[in-house]
């Protein structure tokens, strides 16, 4: 909408590490796309033309780490001519895009959770966000409470619901010194797949161990000097 001023406002949650969570294009080649990639949040301003705009044909902003951890985060993004503010959880990335940025070509149409349309922005193949959204505005409109009320500037792509469903994750927690959990390895199996989170105000301590079935070796995942370490023998 041209606007003298951008501002665009929003919460998220979600347990997966990459998704796009906001993106606006125009039709040569410009766009801004806000991405969480391996838990951080990317800003990418490009502006398509690199001939046209050789010395800021890109700009790649990146905030924030761990966005992955089911816990809402706010994100703020305020345009006003080629000055740019970038505010994750309170955290604000100032910058001057040097002119070329307020004079972007960018369609109307701006997505929250994913790209519309197959085939645009060929260079992001990058998969849609999975988790919950909160008070998202742009330029002071409500966009979910438009959304709520079917309004015909809004539509949906695929499986919304109004709700955030909390996943069922149940922790457990070691005591004391002499605390761990055994499971027994499956017979003639010679690898082994574990994933697990933690949290932890030791800088010492054993994660991990397996034998291997076949040989005498076996690993050992541990913290030493608060860095997780790996011993293979």
């Amino acid at each position: 909408m041209n606007a003298l001023k951008d501002v665009i406002s929003l919460k998220f949650k979600t347990m997966q590490s990459d998704g796009i969570l906001l993106h606006r294009e125009g039709k040569n080649g410009d766009h801004i796309t806000l991405e969480l990639t391996k838990g951080k949040l990317s800003l990418l301003i490009n502006l398509g033309d690199t001939k046209t705009h050789p010395s800021n044909a890109q700009i790649n902003i990146t905030l924030g780490s761990l966005l992955d951890d089911q816990h809402w985060h706010s994100v703020l993004i305020e345009h006003f001519n080629s000055q740019v503010n970038f505010t994750v959880d309170k955290h604000t990335h100032h910058f001057h895009a040097k002119g070329e940025f307020s004079y972007l070509d960018l369609d109307y149409e701006l997505s929250f959770g994913g790209i519309p349309v197959p085939g645009k922005s060929g260079t992001l193949s990058r998969r849609n966000f999975h988790g919950c959204f909160e008070n998202i505005y742009y330029n002071e409109v409500n966009i979910i409470d438009l959304a709520r009320r079917h309004k015909s500037q809004i539509y949906f792509v695929g499986n919304t619901s109004f709700s955030c469903l909390e996943p069922q994750v149940v922790p457990v927690t070691f005591l004391s010194s002499n605390s761990y959990l055994a499971l027994p390895g499956m017979t003639e199996q010679d690898e082994v797949f574990v994933s697990f989170q933690f949290r932890t105000w030791n800088k010492e301590g054993l994660l991990l161990s397996s034998k291997l079935h076949r040989s005498s070796g076996g690993f050992l995942l541990y913290l030493s000097d608060g860095k997780v370490k790996i011993n293979l023998h």
